[in-house]
């Protein structure tokens, strides 16, 4: 980090002046340490340009407030036009938490850390009020002294927060059994510049349009998201993981869409996780050990080389996951799939969270590495799958395209994709860019969604109008203009800035 080149803070003496009446001196810091900890997100972009010494995206301040400090950081920023980027765990892999636009007198990071707390949880009505900035494991910890668990495991999970979850539309691991973040929102709190919104009331409402859903997957676009309510479960009783082998990627999903529309809610597994030949390749490989070099053998004689690797999670009273699991054994015998035992499941469960940092490995040895995720209908998911892999092999040449299928749905599932590829020196990030706007014009005329759970930031802003149109896009910026009308909230993330 010493050879990264940071340009000087821009923040005004009087701003800075201001900032620290409010909030004190130690909860203000323009040092080199606190605003290259801030520089943008874990995007391959992000990652790439800092390790280039460019840290363009880096705040000019860093500000940690309490929850009540808010509001008045707020007004102090529109009154000196300073732009204010809302920063949880920083985890972004689509340009959500940059600093880099200059459209204002200066940039500060809004570090929600000190909003790390659980602030109430009903045990009758089996909801708990978390403050944003906790991050995942924190999160558990505190549900767990009292005998629940929210579910919510994204890959992130380990650095991740849960206003982050709440302001991108998180999906967590086990979704297809305890539901996305947004079906786990009750209620949140929101601090724009013209107010805060209070929203959420009872577990179900008619009044008027859902202005909740409206906040949730705003990207700090609207304002800062302080507190939110979710849904919490007692701790299950029982987990139960296993692996299985499937003859090919169409059985595989074959299988899927039969657990979804013929189990459905409530019956089909908690975790349903479908790789593909190549990424079922890469995992047997990557694990060599003797157990896995036996499971290979024994796929391989029964004409599986190597098959698709599949995950599956039950959890809950023992009786429900017994038969619960028996249910999805008997769709996926009858789709040719062959059980690989609790083995193959524990050790998916165990290094879930490993793989960012194989990333950082990677990128040490020359290597473009990155992701990309969708979702389409099981209808479609063939050959979006099929353009997806031409897309890339076209612009990058010989790549390494690793994909699975998860987060399952009555109508469709999600595609996540790897890419591995030699990183061009000279341009790395135009290597990139270029093949990014490929493969996403691809997904969007291949009938996929623009995002399944990364979220827009600035990566996809371009293409959000494919998506929702343009009057859904005048609707945005209609709402972006009544609670933010001087534009100083994230701005470029989620929509286009105005020329």
């Amino acid at each position: 980090m010493s050879e990264v080149r940071l340009p000087p803070s821009a923040l005004p003496a009087d701003t800075r002046r201001r900032f620290v009446e409010l909030l004190g001196a130690e909860h203000v810091r323009t040092d080199r340490a606190a605003r290259l900890a801030h520089a943008g997100g874990r995007s391959y972009l992000d990652l790439i340009r800092l390790r280039g010494g460019d840290a363009s995206g880096a705040p000019d301040a860093v500000l940690t407030p309490a929850a009540d400090e808010i509001p008045a950081v707020l007004a102090a920023c529109v009154d000196t036009d300073t732009a204010v980027v809302p920063y949880g765990g920083g985890t972004s892999v689509v340009g959500g938490v940059s600093g880099a636009d200059r459209g204002h007198a200066a940039v500060v990071a809004l570090d929600l850390s000190r909003l790390n707390r659980l602030v109430a949880l009903d045990e009758v009505a089996q909801t708990a009020t978390f403050g944003a900035g906790m991050r995942g494991p924190d999160v558990e910890r505190a549900l767990a002294h009292r005998g629940y668990t929210l579910g919510h495991f994204p890959q992130s999970y380990r650095y991740s927060t849960l206003g982050g979850w709440v302001a991108t539309r998180s999906a967590g691991q086990a979704s297809t059994g305890y539901g996305r973040i947004d079906e786990l929102v009750h209620a949140l709190r929101c601090v724009t510049p013209t107010g805060e919104l209070r929203l959420g009331r009872g577990p179900a409402s008619a009044a008027g349009p859902d202005l909740l859903a409206l906040v949730v997957g705003s990207e700090g676009a609207l304002g800062v998201i302080t507190e939110a309510t979710l849904t919490v479960r007692r701790i299950p009783p029982q987990q139960r993981y296993e692996g299985w082998s499937l003859p090919d990627l169409p059985a595989g999903l074959r299988a899927l869409r039969e657990m979804a529309q013929r189990l459905g809610p409530g019956l089909a597994p908690d975790v349903c996780r479908l790789s593909d030949p190549d990424e079922t390749r890469s995992t047997f490989l990557l694990s060599g050990s003797l157990p896995t070099r036996l499971v290979r053998g024994y796929l391989a004689a029964r004409g599986r080389n190597p098959g698709c690797l599949a995950i599956f999670g039950w959890e809950g009273e023992p009786g429900q996951v017994a038969f619960r699991h028996r249910a999805a054994t008997r769709v996926l015998r009858a789709h040719g799939g062959v059980s690989l035992g609790a083995a193959a499941g524990r050790s998916w469960l165990h290094g879930r969270f490993a793989a960012p940092n194989l990333r950082d490995t990677l990128l040490d040895h020359g290597l473009l590495v990155e992701t990309l995720e969708t979702a389409a209908g099981f209808g479609e998911l063939p050959q979006l799958y099929a353009r997806i892999r031409r897309s890339l092999r076209d612009s990058l040449g010989r790549v390494m395209v690793l994909s699975h299928v998860s987060h399952l749905y009555r109508g469709g599932a999600s595609l996540y994709v790897t890419v591995l590829a030699a990183r061009d020196p000279a341009d790395p990030v135009g290597q990139w860019t270029a093949a990014k706007r490929a493969v996403t014009e691809t997904i969007l005329a291949a009938g996929g969604t623009l995002t399944h759970h990364h979220a827009v930031g600035t990566d996809h802003r371009d293409f959000l109008g494919a998506e929702i149109g343009t009057a859904g896009l005048s609707v945005l910026r209609g709402v972006k203009a009544t609670l933010d009308p001087t534009g100083i909230m994230n701005p470029g993330t989620l929509l286009t800035p105005p020329s």
